[in-house]
This record gives C-alpha cells, sequence and structure tokens, in this order.
C-alpha cells in the first residue's frame, strides 16, 4: 500500500543572494513568491508544523534573500523575496528584478506556489509576476492567503475572482497560515508533485541507461 506524503523533517538550509551559487538539484523544487506580507512564511511554518522555520515579520519587505528549507531530504521549499515593498529604493528594486530573472530563468523551478492576498484584487505587481511565469513556463498553483480574514461563505468564491482577474484559469485554493485551512490539499498537492518528479527521474535514468547498453 502507498504511504500517503507528509513532511517529517523540514530545515533552513541556506540563503542565496544575486551571483551566489545554488544547491545542488534535487528531483523537486517548489518556489513560493508574492507581494509583501502576503503571508509566504507564515504558511511555510504553517505548512512545515514549525512556527519558527522561516522567519516572519510585521514589516514587510523583511525577506530579501532567496531562502532555500530542506524537506525530508528529498525536496526544496523556496521562500523568495516579496515584491511591492513601497519603501524599496529603486536600487533595492533593480536588485530583485536581477535576483528573480536570475532564479526563474535557471530551469531550476519544478513548480511555483503564488500567493494572492484574497480580500484584496490582484495589484499590477502580481499581474506582472503572473506574466513571467507565463514567460519562462513555469508550472503554477495559486494560493489564496489570509482566508481567515474572510467568511467561510465568501473565500472560495473570493480566491476564484481573483484568479480569474490575474487572468489564470479561476480556480485558487483558499489558505490561512493561521488557521491551517487548506494546509492539508497543499500537502498533498506537494506529494503528488513529488511523486511525479520521482518517476521522471527514474525514467530519465532507464533511458541514460538503455543508451549506454545500445
Amino acid at each position: 500500500m502507498e504511504t500517503k506524503f507528509a513532511i517529517k523533517n523540514a530545515s533552513f538550509l541556506t540563503s542565496c543572494a544575486l551571483g551566489s551559487s545554488f544547491p545542488a538539484p534535487r528531483a523537486l523544487e517548489i518556489a513560493f513568491v508574492g507581494k509583501s506580507n502576503v503571508g509566504k512564511s507564515s504558511l511555510i511554518n504553517k505548512l512545515c508544523r514549525n512556527n519558527k522555520l522561516a522567519r516572519v515579520s510585521g514589516a514587510p519587505g523583511k525577506t530579501r534573500l532567496i531562502n532555500y528549507f530542506d524537506i525530508n531530504g528529498a525536496l526544496y521549499l523556496v521562500d523568495l523575496p516579496g515584491y511591492g515593498y513601497a519603501k524599496a529604493s529603486k536600487a533595492e528594486q533593480a536588485q530583485w528584478d536581477r535576483l528573480m530573472g536570475e532564479y526563474l530563468s535557471s530551469g531550476r523551478v519544478s513548480h511555483l506556489f503564488m500567493l494572492l492576498d484574497i480580500r484584496h484584487p490582484p495589484t499590477a505587481l502580481d499581474l506582472a509576476m503572473y506574466q513571467y511565469l507565463l514567460y519562462y513556463g513555469i508550472p503554477f498553483t495559486l494560493l489564496a492567503t489570509k482566508s481567515d480574514k474572510l467568511t467561510r461563505s465568501q473565500r472560495q468564491l473570493a480566491a476564484n475572482d481573483n484568479a480569474k482577474l490575474l487572468g489564470a484559469p479561476p480556480y485558487a485554493l483558499p489558505v490561512s497560515g493561521e488557521t491551517g485551512e487548506g494546509i492539508a490539499e497543499l500537502v498533498d498537492r506537494i506529494g503528488a508533485l513529488l511523486a511525479d518528479a520521482q518517476e521522471r527521474a527514474k525514467m530519465d535514468t532507464a533511458a541514460y541507461d538503455s543508451r549506454r547498453r545500445g
């Protein structure tokens, strides 16, 4: 019987700045991206059941580096710097653009979770980020954060409306780093992505071995 995926071990691995080396690739690398203060770090902590794993701050714009987390020794979760921080200088904004371009164009990203605040329509920067994903051809899942701020009857409708306004297929998963809503579904999604990645890796290895024997 197949064992259901669970996050059993999660630890901070390293932080990467512009021009620095990324960790050795793994079968699956999932990145989290969204505007400043959208709740990325809180969501990662809830997902990994460790409130101190990703640094959370009430001040937006705190995450300025690409932060890697090791999950079960099998995959990476990656916390990307938030965008749209109003107090960032033009030089800092330009550095963010270069850092994100370097990372998203690297071919490392297997899947990206794009976070949208469920209470508000997507901003111009959210729309621009979505175009980044389309340009680089990165598979993605939309997450509507802070779902606990709306009534239960409002959540899925608001999440889907924001996805539609973004120009994406009209569905986003409501999630909350406070209450844990959507976390079980998110863990299942990661498990499915990992199973697919591992199967592809086996097929690639088999094809390589076949070519060597041939």
